[in-house]
């Protein structure tokens, strides 16, 4: 069974390992306890919309892209196929939020 926190705290875990960063660094900027940020990552906490906001606010990114990854995976959790579309404004950087290229959005299947 697909638990959305769970879920929610792996994309933000990849997010800020992808960016070099420390949970230290991350909570500091989002004003958090480092503790339960980690929490959170770990999907041990469920973390408000304004909580998640402050922290994809910290990463620099869009709280809809980590939402749009998070739905993703749930989809290939769920065996579903995942639609080969990026934003226009991230597919013209050449690299969506998450530092992946749309080769690497290809679908499942």
């Amino acid at each position: 069974m697909v638990v959305l926190r769970r879920e929610i705290g792996d994309v933000l875990r990849d997010a800020r390992q992808l960016q070099g960063r420390t949970l230290r660094e991350v909570s500091s900027a989002a004003r958090v306890s480092l503790g339960y940020l980690s929490e959170v990552e770990r999907g041990q906490k469920e973390a408000s919309s304004e909580l998640l906001g402050s922290i994809c606010e910290a990463l620099d990114i869009p709280l809809s892209s980590i939402l749009r990854e998070v739905s993703d995976r749930i989809a290939v959790a769920e065996g579903l196929l995942i639609p080969d579309t990026v934003p226009a404004d991230l597919a013209a950087m050449g690299r969506d939020a998450l530092g992946r290229t749309a080769k690497d959005l290809q679908p499942i299947g």
